[in-house]
């Protein structure tokens, strides 16, 4: 992707008030996103609204766009979007991706079979000793382990992982150039230099109290299953283990005492189907896991993106089609169509007509 490139994705995702669903109509009415600002503001009205239009036009993000593209020189430092082979293929398949990440780190633990451990921020002092065993057996067996690099449950999960193969990915509620809190400073540079960090939100972007359940869906959305180790009622973790079954996520949960508050989060879950696991193999088990497969790397039985773009093309033939219609064929969401379809137009390979409908060109 050129700099130009990237800078119209930086412009798109950098204006306060357009969130990843209204980027998603613009990108899917115009195309990339400098055929949106290349757009009439009348056209981007019918999609957005004035109100937002004038938001999205008349946002001054330059200094923003400089300093992020200062950031991604940096090595180590990455800037994904929805269209760039490293994305993360699993949140293409969710129903709210965002358009474009910040990661620090090594970006192929992205694209690994993962599994979310996640839980309290004040957890006991077995429940740390849980979180890292497992994380470190899960990891051992080439699973890459996510959690929100939070005190507590997630710390000891990143920890854990560390020690396996399988690494660790943090999902965060800030900036990318930001640690939260600040006593998880040594921990994150041990992730960067081992596993990876990734955000959705502007570097800068301090803590928010809104911004932590958003950076959930991402947490589930990277994994196979959503494991929760103590948890209160009403914690943040359960919010993850919902939008993981919302996803098609396995969820599972460790039981505790029936008097810990902390364990009563967990025994909800089990209570609502979740699957109650006493040992890392008991996951393993659940996922159909084999640790000794030479495919470690590889997610089971999916098809590679290649293989999924050679399939749409077959199925968008010769004949223009729209995009309704191809998704039926496909059996593709709406979201996945579109991330599928801009990257065989940016390849040259399909040719958007007016009307919105789709042209095999190669």
């Amino acid at each position: 992707m050129s700099q130009q490139e990237l800078r119209s994705w930086l412009r798109l995702t950098s204006v306060p008030g357009i969130g990843p669903e209204r980027q998603r109509e613009l990108l899917a009415t115009f195309g990339l996103p400098e055929r949106v600002f290349a757009a009439k503001r009348a056209a981007i009205a019918d999609v957005i609204g004035n109100k937002l239009t004038d938001k999205l036009l008349d946002h001054d993000a330059e200094a923003g766009i400089r300093a992020a593209l200062a950031w991604d020189a940096e090595p180590g430092n990455h800037i994904l979007t929805l269209v760039d082979a490293a994305f993360p293929q699993s949140l293409l398949q969710t129903a709210d991706p965002p358009c474009l990440l910040y990661a620090k780190g090594n970006i192929q633990l992205l694209n690994r079979p993962a599994i979310a451990l996640v839980g309290s921020r004040n957890a006991t002092a077995q429940g740390n000793g849980n979180a890292e065993a497992f994380a470190r057996a899960l990891s051992q067996a080439g699973l890459t382990v996510v959690s929100g690099l939070a005190l507590g449950i997630d710390a000891a999960a990143h920890r854990g992982a560390l020690s396996g193969p399988g690494s660790t990915v943090a999902v965060i509620g800030t900036g990318a150039d930001r640690i939260y809190p600040a006593s998880n400073a040594d921990l994150a540079h041990r992730i960067v230099e081992a596993g990876v960090i990734i955000s959705e939100f502007a570097l800068g972007t301090p803590a928010a109290a809104y911004n932590f359940p958003r950076r959930n869906r991402l947490i589930s959305g990277l994994s196979r299953g959503v494991l929760v180790i103590e948890a209160a009622l009403g914690s943040g973790s359960l919010i993850t283990a919902r939008m993981a079954l919302e996803q098609g996520r396995e969820v599972f949960a460790i039981p505790g005492s029936i008097h810990s508050p902390l364990a009563k989060g967990c025994h909800q879950l089990i209570k609502q189907g979740a699957k109650l696991v006493e040992s890392a193999q008991d996951v393993l088990e659940e996922l159909r896991w084999d640790a000794t497969s030479p495919r470690l790397a590889e997610p089971a039985e999916e098809a590679r993106p290649a293989d999924e773009a050679s399939r749409l093309l077959s199925l968008i033939g010769f004949d223009p089609v729209d995009p309704d219609t191809l998704s039926v064929r496909a059996g593709l969401t709406a979201d996945s169509l579109f991330a599928m379809l801009t990257v065989l137009e940016l390849e040259g390979r399909v040719e958007r007509l007016p009307g919105g409908r789709l042209q095999r060109i190669q």
